[in-house]
């Protein structure tokens, strides 16, 4: 045991010496955090600039542009007369959307020719353009509704009989979960997940390659013959330390008020399967390839698109059943998937059973490799010394 402490000692200190490994394991964590939390801090996307073509000048279209005005979701950035170069501008000052009311459009409104309001997008970014679509549909929706319930009006109907007139039925949402939609609530749980398996992947990529690299390996085979003894001398000072990179995370939920429940056992365990199949997968890249640079870059190649893949933000449903069956095993994907039963859904233990299997056998599969390719190489090492 002093020995292995002694060891232990050695390691923190090769580990406190690596300033660029130190910069990402303690800042990468904590300064992507603050800067995504801070990205999505304003929760929804609001004042989407917008142009409002008038050709009608009347005041059935000066009602739709205060309609418009009034609309949080959306900026009124121009009101013309003529469309002019709006081609043009559309891409230096990023309209989202063109609102062309017609010529005669009050007149045509009264004989009850149902004129055409037409609404160009900017496609070129589909959230922005589903937003302001959902807005723009939203004010005119509402104002043709309230156009035809006037008319009932002037034909003599009592006001509660031409709405209930107008509205063959109701439509109530009752949003659940993330009622506000709030976009920190949605993207800054996955962001860390994934940022915090590609920091672990990446301490662990160096935990045995630079040992090859250096020579340090022969020394420390002197010490022990076992395989096992090696990988728990590497791994314990992350164990130490991770956990206290998770508390800042969490941290980072109440500083940016992330409405999710995750001081739970349920998130406890996903948490810690987590970090063991993050380290093994590291360690295993290192073991397997003598080199820091080739086992970071090959991590990297897992890690990079790991968010993505997850079915986090895009549904997995949507993806080649191929890419999504080699997700499985990325622990981001497993994570995730059970992140969300637990926080937003409130799942226990039980709900997460499927994702805690897969990451409870991604952990059992990298440690077996893990130890006979390390045990490989010690004996191989002590054949030639």
């Amino acid at each position: 045991m002093k020995k292995f402490i002694g060891l232990l000692k050695l390691e923190f200190g090769r580990i406190f010496s690596n300033n660029v490994l130190m910069a990402i394991f303690f800042g990468a964590p904590i300064g992507y955090g603050i800067l995504f939390g801070y990205v999505y801090q304003q929760a929804k996307v609001k004042d989407l600039p917008i142009v409002i073509v008038d050709q009608d000048q009347s005041p059935a279209s000066d009602k739709i542009i205060d309609a418009f005005e009034d609309n949080e979701g959306l900026f009124v950035s121009d009101v013309r007369s003529i469309p002019g170069d709006i081609k043009n501008e559309m891409p230096v000052k990023q309209y989202v959307a063109v609102i062309t009311l017609p010529t005669d459009f009050e007149k045509n409104l009264l004989q009850k020719k149902h004129p055409e309001v037409r609404v160009d997008l900017n496609m070129a970014n589909i959230l922005n353009a589903n937003t302001a679509s959902n807005h723009i549909n939203t004010v005119l929706m509402t104002i043709n509704a309230g156009i035809e319930i006037e008319g009932l009006k002037k034909q003599g109907l009592h006001p509660d009989q031409a709405k209930a007139s107008y509205e063959s039925f109701k439509i109530n949402f009752n949003k659940l979960y993330n009622s506000t939609g709030n976009y920190v609530t949605f993207m800054l749980p996955g962001l860390l997940a994934a940022i915090m398996q590609q920091i672990i992947f990446l301490a662990m990529a160096l935990a045995f390659s630079r040992d090859f690299e250096d020579g340090y390996f022969g020394k420390l085979v002197k010490e022990s013959k076992s395989s096992i003894y090696h990988i728990l001398l590497k791994a314990t000072p992350f164990f130490l330390m991770l956990p206290f990179m998770w508390l800042i995370i969490s941290l980072l939920f109440s500083f940016f008020n992330v409405g999710v429940n995750i001081i739970n056992l349920p998130m406890l365990v996903l948490t810690t399967l987590l970090t063991f199949a993050s380290m093994f997968i590291g360690m295993l890249f290192s073991i397997a390839i003598p080199s820091q640079l080739k086992a970071t870059e090959l991590l990297m190649v897992i890690s990079t698109p790991a968010f993505i893949l997850s079915g986090f933000t895009w549904p997995t449903s949507a993806i080649p059943e191929l890419i999504t069956n080699v997700a499985q095993f990325i622990p981001v994907t497993q994570f995730l998937s059970g992140f969300r039963k637990v926080a937003f859904y409130g799942g226990d233990l039980s709900s997460i059973g499927p994702e805690i299997r897969v990451l409870v056998g991604i952990i059992l599969v990298a440690l077996i490799a893990m130890v006979l390719l390390l045990q490989f190489k010690i004996n191989r090492l002590n054949k030639k010394q």
